[in-house]
């Protein structure tokens, strides 16, 4: 960076100089912020004639005209402009000055008593703009044409001699040119062609009839509007040299940091975590120092939420969520493909099926994601990395706080869970890990693994999926053993790990497939997948029995305890289906007409928006209607009312 300072400070020193500089960079690549902090004093401090040099800085981003370019131009020259001149300067007399006097328009207010409105007045003997440095940002945004600004622009540089110096991207004003006003130069080729009988079918075929009507129609517009070749021809002419601007990011990103001092917390996390941020940046490929600034403003929001909901969590937690939220601000912004993707997505365990699924199952359809958590989380073993909210946030700027506690909660469990499993050899499989090792360790690993498989050792949610890994390995020659043994050693360890982890299933969903949802045709990954349901729907279906039995033993003595397990813990969990209705029948009998009262109001709310939860329970549930129904007392009373509501609102749940 110094060496670029240095050759552009050379350039100013020469004592004549009749052509510009340019310093081409990237959109949001720091090179306003590089002028701003680097370049612009190193300049002020060069002198002339024993006169330190001023430089006037102008964005031409939107500008619509040159007369614009000139006003603004003496604006940034005289911050202590008076309303008189500046009335003056939109006036027709103010209009006839020549373009380049009105850059030293602020040597006027040494003439405060002048009449600026006299026709005699020569402007151009009265001002000196000899110590003076123009510096144009943002060539490639303004609204005129770009050779009109370069033409007006070097009324200073080779007539004048003045130092001038050109911020852009190139890059983008060769797309500027190419892509301007496409209509009118596809009709305009369009019309020159048919004249010349291009257009009309021909028999005889030549080089030229034989091209896609698309080509013939670029060349055309090319031989036409060749605008690119005039741009090349006026900077041959006013810009003596082109910097590349390489930025800096360590001390580009300081200054960033730097902005959130009044955040000790966030500041202080920023820094010690500046590496993480710069690896996500470079990962993104844009170059975009703009999005990233926009990135460390919305992590501010994210960081500040989580410490004041969860002060004790993970620190670790928190950096992935860095990561992810520069990823996601330029996946999004910088209008990737991948933003929709990843807009469909609902929750972290989608995301990590789909990058398992596209790894071992080879499935091109969800190359982009699989590409997305390579750029970004290469070297991350974490389990949770997709957070919804964050999403959400960097999308539509809503900050959704039930899918950020979703989030947070999902993500703290998790950290929890690699942490009671630390040392567990088979998540060095499932996190891909095991590509680093030497083949040595390699083979004691996969033979370790299939002894924590077969000792119900792995976590029962992953069997499936460790299986795969496991076959995927067997195919390519790195497991060697035969398929069948595998198979074995696997249904033997989901029984075991189903029995051990009774606990972990009171937890799980009764949509059984929902955790190994791998569309694949392997027979062997299909039998796995068969034997794990079977199994893990048998141990639910043992656990809902237990639990029904709790849960019913409380009607009617205890009915508070009833009313908060059936809200509370076995909300998700079918314990109807696990009963015996006419039992349940007896008990509901017995029970005061305010409780019951209260038990059929509990029945909709329990199964409001949950399908798989009724259609478990649904056959008992009906059952139970029959029992009220056949046992119909001849008295009507306000208990047999109840009663029988119940039944009409069981009938009502729309069981299928």
């Amino acid at each position: 960076m110094e060496e670029l300072i240095e050759s552009i400070c050379d350039y100013v020193r020469k004592p004549y100089t009749d052509y510009a500089v340019m310093l081409n960079g990237e959109w949001g690549s720091g090179k306003t912020y590089f002028w701003n902090n680097k370049l612009r004093s190193r300049l002020e401090s060069i002198q002339t004639n024993g006169k330190n040099y001023k430089t006037i800085y102008m964005s031409l981003y939107g500008i619509n005209s040159l007369e614009e370019i000139s006003k603004k131009i003496f604006i940034e020259t005289n911050p202590m402009i008076s309303k008189t001149l500046k009335k003056f300067v939109d006036t027709r007399e103010g209009n006839r000055i020549p373009e380049y006097v009105k850059t030293g328009l602020d040597m006027a207010n040494l003439f405060g008593s002048m009449n600026f409105n006299s026709d005699k007045l020569d402007f151009s003997k009265l001002f000196s703009i000899d110590d003076k440095i123009l510096c144009f940002d943002d060539l490639e945004r303004a609204n005129v044409d770009v050779i009109d600004i370069l033409g007006y622009i070097n009324n200073f540089v080779e007539h004048d001699g003045i130092k001038t110096i050109l911020i852009c991207n190139e890059k983008e004003l060769a797309t500027k040119f190419k892509n301007s006003n496409m209509e009118f130069k596809t009709f305009i080729a369009s019309y020159i062609l048919d004249k010349e009988g291009v257009l009309k079918p021909n028999d005889k075929k030549t080089e030229e009839n034989s091209k896609p009507l698309a080509n013939i129609l670029e060349d055309k517009i090319t031989d036409i509007f060749d605008r690119a070749n005039a741009y090349e021809r006026i900077k041959e002419k006013l810009i003596g040299e082109t910097f590349e601007y390489v930025p800096e990011y360590p001390y580009i990103l300081n200054g960033m940091i730097m902005k959130y001092s009044y955040n000790e917390k966030l500041i202080d996390f920023y820094k010690r975590n500046s590496h993480l941020i710069i690896a996500a940046f470079k990962k993104s490929g844009t170059g975009n120092l703009r999005i990233l600034k926009h990135a460390l403003n919305d992590f501010e929001r994210i960081f500040e939420a989580t410490l004041k909901e969860y002060p004790d969590i993970n620190y670790d937690i928190l950096r992935t969520m860095l990561t992810f939220t520069i990823a996601m601000s330029f996946e999004i912004k910088a209008g990737n493909m991948v933003k929709e993707k990843l807009r469909l997505i609902e929750d972290n365990d989608q995301y990590s099926s789909i990058i398992f699924t596209s790894k071992i199952l080879n499935d091109s359809n969800q190359f982009y994601l699989r590409e997305f958590d390579n750029k970004y989380f290469f070297n991350d073993s974490s389990k949770y990395k997709f957070f919804k909210f964050i999403e959400i946030y960097v999308r539509t700027r809503m900050f959704e706080e039930k899918q950020f506690k979703t989030d947070l909660d999902n993500a703290i469990n998790s950290y929890k869970d690699n942490k009671n499993n630390e040392g567990k050899k088979y998540l060095r499989l499932l996190n891909d890990s095991y590509w680093k090792m030497s083949d040595f360790e390699f083979e004691s690993l996969w033979q370790q693994v299939i002894d924590e498989v077969k000792g119900g050792q792995v976590e029962l949610k992953e069997y499936v999926k460790l299986f795969i890994i496991m076959k995927y390995l067997l195919s390519i020659g790195l497991v060697k053993m035969p398929v069948n043994d595998l198979k074995q050693d696997f249904i033997l360890g989901i029984q075991l790990s189903a029995t051990k982890n009774m606990s972990e299933l009171d937890m799980l969903s009764t949509n059984l497939d929902m955790d190994i949802d791998y569309d694949t045709q392997d027979k062997d990954i299909q039998e796995i997948k068969e034997k794990y349901l079977s199994i893990r729907k048998k141990a639910i279906t043992e656990i809902a029995t237990d639990k029904a039995k709790d849960l019913f033993k409380n009607i009617p003595n205890n009915i508070g305890d009833f009313y908060k397990q059936i809200m509370g813990e076995y909300s998700d969990i079918p314990v109807f289906s696990r009963y015996d209705m006419g039992d349940l029948y007896e008990k509901l009998d017995l029970t005061s007409n305010y409780d019951l009262y209260n038990i059929i109001d509990m029945l909709n709310v329990r199964y409001k928006d949950k399908k798989e939860l009724l259609k478990e329970d649904s056959k008992n549930l009906k059952k139970l209607a029959e029992i009220i129904r056949k046992n119909k007392k001849d008295e009507q009373t306000i208990k047999q009312a109840l009663l029988e509501n119940m039944a009409n609102t069981i009938d009502k749940l729309h069981i299928k």
